[in-house]
């Protein structure tokens, strides 16, 4: 079985392959390893192989996580990609560097206001709701221009882009439409002043359509850390 250090070099294999595909640098696409379930060891490993950005998908086991490894916290990078309720917004806001799932006012609000001041702002990017899914976070398309205006205007946070987890496809070229309008939507807020920098889509199944289609962050894990093991603890 191939060691965690083996498969980050794959998948990176996979990352530049695909900006090549692209026209794009290889440089321009980050790798986020999404270590949700499993141990800070594994955490370590990929860490000791070059990693440096990591996905979170539960706050509590995060912040268990982010403890254990706080010998090196000055090396990670923190990004929570799962939901957020509200009663969890504090302790994600002084523990936490990015948050990718903010998909209303409230939460970015209280983000804000929670941020510790001696800290630097707290990168944001709005969940999108892209394939419409009845059972899926994320704030509707056409909801998304005035949402990213109000959090554009908070103090201690950044906007930084947008985030989307579309309905499984098996189908490369279909698998690239819901990146399409992720970015199509990133674009039109930029014409309307906002300073927006990242896509944050594509994961182990559609890394290669999302860096067609623009993705500046892949959120990888099974592909980097194997099946999951058991799944997260409730929040």
């Amino acid at each position: 079985m191939p060691s965690i250090p083996e498969n980050i070099l794959q998948v990176r294999t996979r990352i530049e392959a695909a900006c090549t595909l692209a026209h794009r640098p290889a440089g321009s696409v980050t790798l986020l390893a999404v270590s949700k379930t499993c141990p800070p060891d594994a955490v370590r490993a990929a860490l000791a192989a070059g990693q440096r950005a990591f996905g979170e998908n539960y706050v509590q086991e995060a912040l268990d996580k982010i403890a254990a490894l706080a010998d090196r916290r000055a090396d990670l990078e923190w990004h929570l990609i799962g939901p957020l309720q509200s009663n969890k917004t504090r302790p994600v806001a002084e523990a936490f560097d990015w948050v990718h799932s903010v998909d209303r006012l409230k939460i970015a609000q209280r983000l804000s206001e929670q941020r510790p001041d001696h800290l630097s702002p707290l990168q944001l990017c709005l969940q999108v709701n892209v394939s419409d899914e009845a059972s899926k976070s994320g704030v509707a398309p056409d909801e998304l221009p005035a949402l990213a205006q109000a959090v554009a205007k908070l103090p201690r946070v950044r906007l930084r882009g947008l985030m989307a987890i579309p309905e499984p496809e098996d189908d490369p070229v279909r698998q690239r439409a819901p990146h399409a309008l992720l970015r199509s939507l990133r674009d039109g807020l930029r014409t309307q002043g906002l300073d927006l920098d990242t896509l944050s889509m594509g994961m182990s199944a559609d890394l290669e359509a999302a860096v067609q289609e623009g993705a500046t962050m892949v959120r990888i894990g099974t592909a980097i850390f194997g099946a999951r093991a058991r799944p997260g603890p409730a929040q």
